[in-house]
């Protein structure tokens, strides 16, 4: 299982941040949820901030480019194997930074990807 940080988790139920973190719980996935909001998502804590976080595989990515930027370094220093840009969240100049650090770059959706078995 591919331990995953969902980058803009919502308490929200009706945003796909929510869905995908309780997608990912349903199908085995450890699950870091950083947002701006505290909550939960299932059993699952939100956390605000940037906490150092060992053995990320994939970040899943659920914010607009905008507000991506303040979380590059954060990004990078999580050392992950694969970045997801879901629907919306499509950054260029992420993409390429992430891909000079040889970092996989999948643009997609997190929950088509684990209802097809792609993940």
């Amino acid at each position: 299982m591919k331990k995953t940080l969902v980058l803009g988790a919502s308490p929200n139920p009706i945003r796909f941040s929510h869905k995908a973190v309780k997608s990912l719980v349903r199908h085995g996935h450890e699950v870091v949820p950083i947002g701006n909001r505290e909550g939960d998502i299932m059993w699952q804590k939100i956390i605000v901030g940037k906490p150092k976080i060992k053995d990320i595989h994939t970040i899943t990515i659920y914010l607009n480019p905008k507000n991506q930027k303040e979380y590059y370094k954060y990004i990078f220093s999580l050392k992950p194997k694969r970045i997801i840009f879901n629907p919306g969240s499509e950054n260029q100049e992420l993409i390429g930074l992430a891909m000079q650090k040889d970092i996989d770059v999948t643009i997609a959706c997190t929950l088509i990807m684990l209802n097809n078995n792609h993940y």
